[in-house]
């Protein structure tokens, strides 16, 4: 029954205009900035920070739109012999797979171009586990909140600060206590934000990390060795883990 719905939610989501208006969006940046730069590395560290920018907004509030629009769809759903967690992980994953199918396949003109290469797998790889990240972080924001306002409002705060805010905390911790080593804590910080976390993991494979300075060198010391990548890879999964399982609890409590 679950994997019904889940074929359901996701084929009726890959037919709508707002992901196909999405995949034409990201096709057509990705294979604008892979035709005119002459440089593989330059096209990466390009589609990373637009895809870092792009991803997360749209995940959380796609995510929190669908979430209360599908709402009577959901309720009917509850009126069948279905348990609430199933209704509720079929809902999810149809969305972030439909979601990082539209990433993958807007991407895909850079990698056709530039051919596949460690950046550009990375790039796509990174952009399918935030796609899940914040499509988890939505749902969370919208569960805990019956008005639909207040629960966009809250995914639009929460990309605020995972975008802009965090990295602005960051800086001035950096310049307020620059005189202090301040390597250990701003890795152990960086880990605690996604967005921030994938960025690092992709520079740290091109060599735009030799040009990073000191801290780059302690990044690259930490995340570039092999316990350091995969202590991140278990941070970025917990991220999507996190989220889904506290939004699944309070759904499953959830008055409809």
């Amino acid at each position: 029954m679950s994997l019904k719905i889940l074929k359901y939610v996701f084929f009726d989501l890959m037919r709508s205009r707002f992901v196909l208006t999405y995949i034409g969006i990201l096709a057509f940046i990705s294979f604008g900035v892979s035709y005119f730069s002459n440089d593989e590395m330059k096209t990466v560290l390009t589609l990373l920070n637009i895809v870092l920018f792009i991803i997360p907004l749209v995940s959380l509030i796609f995510g929190s739109i669908h979430f209360y629009d599908s709402g009577e769809f959901t309720e009917f759903l509850l009126t069948q012999p279905v348990s609430r967690s199933s209704v509720f992980r079929a809902e999810y994953l149809g969305l972030s797979l439909a979601l990082s199918l539209a990433v993958v396949a807007g991407l895909l003109p850079a990698v056709i171009i530039d051919r596949l290469s460690v950046g550009n797998v990375y790039l796509l790889g990174i952009s399918v586990i935030l796609t899940f990240v914040f499509t988890g972080l939505a749902y969370l924001a919208s569960s805990m909140n019956i008005e639909k306002v207040r629960g966009i409002g809250l995914s639009i705060v929460i990309w605020l600060f995972m975008a802009v805010i965090f990295d602005i905390i960051v800086i001035l911790l950096i310049y307020l206590f620059r005189d202090y080593p301040l390597e250990k804590f701003i890795i152990i910080l960086t880990s605690l934000n996604p967005i921030d976390l994938g960025r690092i993991l992709l520079l740290l494979k091109t060599d735009v990390s030799a040009l990073m300075g000191f801290t780059g060198a302690s990044f690259k010391n930490f995340f570039g060795s092999s316990i350091g990548m995969l202590l991140s890879i278990a941070a970025l999964f917990l991220w999507v883990l996190i989220p889904y399982l506290l939004a699944i609890r309070i759904f499953r409590r959830k008055n409809f």
